[in-house]
């Protein structure tokens, strides 16, 4: 064999080992493809982390913010009930509440049955608000509502009431306290302030007028608005 064929077959032997891939190379490869995967499996899952925690706080504002528009709905459509006391032996009218709690008869339900429904709304301290709700009937509501099984809505949170009246001189107030038995109406609105018991919580808030309250046969006391 020439000098000159000796030589060609020594590059091609050097361009046959140059073009292929030593251990060392393959070693080096392997390491830093799972030093990537290992990079890139643990942002996302901190990105699934983040997610899925927004996705809670998400879920739990929606089911806060269905709550408080389940509840204004049947504020404003609150209902001057009434039925026979017994004791009395007259015709009153539920609505009832104060500063802490309050219950009424609204032509809304959650379940959409028909007919109307006696709610109550009160709040536990250490827990939160609770409502109980019963079908209203031509027994005095308190009674069956006694009888239900309360629910809690909006848990950590603790709630305020007032009402809104109007006296005999057209001027309009709030109030703390409201019996319809006694007033033989309805207030004109309800303010209900829920507080968090966490101060990284924000207060929410429910105004609801009241269109339908007074009675067609049974006439307001308008006596009674001086005093309150």
């Amino acid at each position: 064999m020439s000098a000159k064929s000796r030589n060609e077959t020594v590059q091609a032997i050097h361009r046959a080992r140059s073009a292929g891939f030593t251990l060392i190379e393959v070693i080096m490869s392997l390491a830093l493809t799972t030093m990537l995967l290992g990079l890139l499996s643990t942002g996302v899952y901190i990105v699934a982390d983040d997610w899925n925690r927004n996705s809670d706080i998400l879920d739990e504002e929606l089911d806060e913010a269905l709550v408080i528009l389940q509840l204004e709905r049947a504020l404003q459509a609150a209902f001057p009930h009434s039925f026979t006391n017994r004791e009395l032996l007259a015709r009153q009218i539920h609505f009832t509440g104060d500063s802490s709690e309050i219950s009424w008869v609204s032509s809304v339900s959650p379940q959409r049955t028909p007919g109307l429904m006696a709610w109550y709304l009160h709040s536990e301290r250490d827990e939160g608000v609770f409502l109980t709700m019963a079908p209203a009937m031509s027994d005095d509501p308190l009674s069956r509502l006694e009888e239900a099984e309360p629910i809690l809505i909006l848990p950590g949170y603790t709630l305020e009431v007032s009402y809104l009246f109007q006296d005999l001189n057209e001027s309009k107030s709030w109030t703390d306290e409201w019996e319809a038995r006694e007033l033989n109406a309805l207030p004109l609105a309800v303010y209900i302030r829920f507080e968090p018991e966490d101060d990284t919580d924000a207060p929410l808030e429910i105004v609801a007028r009241i269109r339908n309250n007074e009675h067609r046969s049974i006439r307001p006391n308008d006596s009674l608005f001086m005093d309150l």
